[in-house]
């Protein structure tokens, strides 16, 4: 019920976005012959546009691969997906200095893509790697949740506009500084203030509204997390263990690995030497998570699996050794 409710109010706040739009075409289309329809329509449009659910766009610091230049990881992309269930990524995308992994449908194609956080894929044995990417998979959001969750992002602009407004500093200490200039022929025009003040007590009224109405969605939406958290481990389960996947999330939750590498970077070490101490062995993680080799050598665990074995995971990491150089260099910069 409580999952209807929060669809059917989500789709109240896209028609207004879209009752915007619409009648700013109608105004135009009706008074073409006056400048000031013009006008109105063009601000209608313009809200309409700037309130507009969020279609999704690859972060500016993601650099997407090359097909052709990185076989092998596209290859295992498409095979988890096609094993748990999702379209194969059109795009593979790496970023230097995020953790974990991200799957979306972004832009109106609604084009599947795949992004990997260099770090964190640098420091997993190909068994972990494929859990990563099936958990990344498994996090995709169904179409009521696109739904909600862009009717959200639509309340937080109007939040933002209505709410968020503030008098703008620099201005006022440049009339200021006109004002104490110029004496008593720089008295300050109030017309500033009254403006901005009205307007405040404006977006004030309007905001209510809007604050319930974004309270409320959320709450509802919240309301749902049990269900989707149970979907996403179904989904996860069709190529990972039940340990397997709690091991990848708690993992990924600590970040242990990140400090021994930011060290190594630190010291100057090459990517190699790197991924090698990764995989060496090492006491237990405080976390409970075994390294994947004992002080003899021996190995705790398959490192490889169906999805990708150990070669293959070493062909994938040729094929990204200038983004893990580069991607270290950066790791080494933050302190």
């Amino acid at each position: 019920m409580k999952r209807l409710a929060a669809l059917v109010l989500a789709l109240i706040v896209h028609t207004l976005t879209l009752a915007f739009v619409v009648l700013g075409g109608w105004t135009i289309v009706v008074n073409a012959q006056f400048a000031a329809a013009w006008a109105l329509g063009g601000l209608l449009i313009a809200l309409g546009w700037m309130l507009r659910p969020r279609l999704g766009r690859l972060p500016a610091d993601a650099e997407v691969l090359d097909p052709s230049a990185a076989r092998q990881l596209y290859g295992m992309a498409d095979r988890v997906a096609d094993r748990i269930g999702v379209r194969r990524p059109k795009k593979v995308a790496v970023r230097d200095l995020v953790l974990g992994a991200g799957y979306s449908r972004n832009g109106l194609l609604r084009t599947p893509v795949l992004v990997i956080g260099l770090p964190s894929w640098l420091a997993l044995s190909p068994r972990q790697r494929v859990a990563l990417l099936a958990g990344a998979y498994a996090e995709l959001p169904t179409g009521d949740e696109l739904i909600v969750n862009g009717a959200l992002s639509t309340l937080g602009e109007w939040r933002e506009a209505l709410l968020g407004a503030a008098p703008l500093r620099v201005r006022e200490e440049a009339q200021t500084k006109i004002a104490s200039s110029l004496g008593a022929l720089g008295a300050r025009s109030t017309s500033y203030e009254v403006a901005g003040f009205l307007g405040r007590i404006i977006g004030r009224v309007l905001g209510g509204p809007v604050l319930l109405t974004e309270y409320c969605l959320k709450r509802l939406a919240r309301s749902g997390d049990a269900r989707k958290h149970e979907q996403r481990r179904v989904r996860a389960l069709r190529v990972l263990t039940a340990g397997q996947l709690a091991e990848i999330d708690g993992l990924l939750a600590s970040g242990s690995y990140v400090a021994p590498m930011q060290s190594a970077a630190l010291r100057g070490e090459n990517v190699t030497s790197i991924r090698q101490a990764a995989l060496s062995p090492a006491p237990p993680a405080p976390d409970g998570f075994p390294a994947l080799l004992t002080p003899n050598g021996v190995l705790t665990a398959e490192p490889g699996s169906e999805l990708l074995g150990s070669a293959e995971s070493d062909r994938i990491d040729d094929e990204l050794l200038r983004h893990y150089t580069r991607a270290i260099r950066s790791l080494g910069l933050v302190i």
